[in-house]
């Protein structure tokens, strides 16, 4: 009898797992607000053995270190990730027992990192799932050209070896369980569907479909850009993450949010795009709470930028900052609740900018000069399909390159609306006359829009992309758009059994321990009797 269940970070697009049998569990690659693992452990009735990192994660700060400490778990990470703390390092092949018949073994899969590493949970010897990590995906794997921009040619044929390695060594029906690739820009592309086998990967996966030298062309050929705050996330967790505090931040007056304005400080308005278009504090910026706010306000907030949050309640500002540590923004410098009359001091007007459809884009576009169009979607978005004439510049790079944009109003579009309101705040803070293109590209289409492709670029070893010039592109004939995502009892001493292979590094002084905030998560299951996969939890 096993179980495992899937804990949901969603606003990342991860997945972690808590996986054991009646008694004991390992939890693999932990989210930092850890609180949501040990509840689902709870519910089990399990105690957490052991804590198991796939590799040295750069799209978030890990809660593993912190997580085995609160636990008296083991802490199992890759022998060749160079770290500043005591470990378990694992190395190919080897095993612990997780509970009576129940063990997991290490099967080394460089590519998304030299180091990285998956598991094999086997009952009695039989394998039932992989927790892959970033090596194999659901349909793709892991960027290779996370690490050092020259390995990453070297990854990317490593990622098709390991991809190959896990098919060789694994029967069809055991599940394949990965980390990445539900939304992660850690993903070499979009994961179709929720739940897959090694039998279905080796059907349909990129890595198992192709030989290795068209695999790994295609592969760098279809790179986009890396979210600037992954920089700060392998070093974090390298060091072991530092202290976090999930109590409120002290609240702001009108007066103070004018004054951290005028200091260059960010203000974040975390309310839906509605609301803020309807009206908000000149100079701040729309990041929705229930969008993707931890991974666009990390990549677009200078890091180390002192950030205000503006919530429509407690909830959403306590929700905001879950998300946000989960990257490395620790710590609000203030917040206020409430709505613009709460926030403006006294005769201040809110600001307001236009939200519309590609229908009324084109009604613009139709009369010369009338109409800038701005797509801020990324590069392999737009060479799906886009609106001829356009401006092309990622939302992640709009608030450098505002000087690229032509005068007149600017109609600014995405794929859905999202990121089109974070660059129409962008906009706005910066005087623009903006409109905000709140609807899906599927309907650009159809709207009577000129429509053109881009051909694909070609394969590249390096990841080096630069701002490059705004893009002003021509139609092309026939060209059209394509619809584009507690038991707290120290654990004995990890009975870990190695194969045969050279010792591991000593491993490195401890680092400080911390506390968190609360949380829970209501997890789907995999369990012994029927090896299904539910749902993951939100």
């Amino acid at each position: 009898m096993f179980f495992v269940d899937t804990i949901e970070v969603a606003g990342l697009g991860n997945r972690s797992y808590l996986a054991g049998g009646p008694r004991a569990a390992v939890a693999v690659d932990p989210p930092r607000d850890i609180e949501r693992v040990i509840t689902a452990a709870a519910r089990r009735g399990v105690r957490i053995a052991y804590v198991v990192e796939t590799h040295l994660h750069n799209d978030y700060v890990s809660g593993g270190l912190e997580l085995a400490r609160l636990t008296g778990a083991a802490y199992l990470v890759p022998a060749g990730a160079r770290v500043a703390f005591e470990r378990v390092p694992v190395a190919d092949g080897d095993t612990v027992e997780v509970d009576a018949g129940l063990t997991l073994r290490a099967l080394a899969t460089p590519g998304h990192t030299p180091h990285h590493t998956s598991y094999v949970l086997q009952e009695s010897g039989r394998a039932l799932a992989a927790f892959t990590g970033g090596s194999l995906l659901i349909g793709t794997v892991g960027r290779p050209d996370l690490v050092e921009p020259r390995l990453t040619g070297a990854l990317a044929r490593a990622q098709h070896a390991s991809a190959h390695r896990l098919a060789a060594e694994l029967p069809d029906d055991t599940a394949v369980l990965p980390t990445h690739g539900f939304g992660s820009f850690c993903s070499a592309g979009g994961a179709d569907g929720g739940a897959t086998t090694i039998g279905r990967e080796r059907d349909s996966n990129e890595a198992l479909v192709k030989d290795v030298d068209s695999f790994v062309a295609d592969l760098l050929a279809g790179l986009d850009d890396v979210p600037a705050y992954y920089a700060h996330m392998g070093p974090a967790n390298a060091g072991g993450p530092a202290s976090v505090d999930l109590t409120p931040p002290a609240l702001a007056d009108a007066a103070e949010i004018a004054a951290r304005l005028a200091a260059g400080e960010w203000v974040v308005d975390l309310r839906n795009r509605i609301a803020f278009a309807a009206g908000h504090v000149a100079g701040a910026v729309n990041f929705e709470a229930d969008g993707q706010l931890a991974v666009y306000l990390a990549w677009l907030l200078p890091w180390g930028r002192p950030v205000t949050l503006l919530a429509d309640s407690p909830e959403q500002l306590a929700h905001a900052q879950r998300e946000l540590v989960r990257v490395g923004v620790d710590r609000p410098a203030a917040a206020a609740i409430g709505s613009p009359d709460d926030w403006l001091r006294e005769g201040e007007r809110p600001r307001t900018f236009r939200r519309a459809g590609f229908a009324e884009l084109a009604e613009a576009y139709a009369v010369p000069g009338r109409a800038v169009i701005l797509d801020v979607r990324r590069d392999s978005e737009r060479a799906g399909g886009h609106v001829a004439g356009s401006v092309h510049i990622p939302v992640h790079q709009v608030r450098d390159r505002l000087g690229e944009i032509p005068a007149g109003t600017v109609w600014v579009h995405c794929a859905g609306g999202m990121r089109a309101a974070i660059a129409a705040s962008l906009l706005d803070t910066a005087g623009r006359e903006v409109v905000a293109v709140d609807d899906s590209f599927a309907a650009a289409g159809t709207s009577g829009l000129p429509m053109a492709q881009i051909a694909p670029p070609g394969p590249r070893e390096l990841t080096d992309r630069g701002a490059g010039a705004a893009a002003l592109d021509k139609p092309e004939p026939g060209g059209r758009a394509e619809a584009p995502g507690d038991d707290s009892r120290p654990a004995p001493a990890p009975a870990l059994t190695p194969a045969p292979a050279p010792a591991p590094a000593p491993a490195a002084p401890h680092a400080p321990h911390r506390r968190y905030g609360d949380d829970s998560s209501d997890p789907a299951t995999l369990d012994g009797a029927g090896h299904e996969l539910g749902d993951p939890a939100t």
